[in-house]
């Protein structure tokens, strides 16, 4: 039994895959915070040229 417990502890199979989704989490959040800076910006140059037309 003690074997057992011993490989559980020491296999890191799952930490890869936690890394990886924090990893995506991360960058989902940088790329949504940038299309909400960005998307304003572009809406209201887009109303500019829409009240100059």
């Amino acid at each position: 039994m003690s074997k057992l417990v011993t490989r559980f502890i020491k296999d890191e199979s799952g930490a890869t895959a936690i890394e990886y989704g924090l990893i995506a989490a991360g960058i989902a959040a940088v790329i949504i915070a940038t299309v909400n800076t960005l998307g304003g910006k572009v809406n209201t140059a887009f109303t500019n040229i829409e009240s100059k037309m």
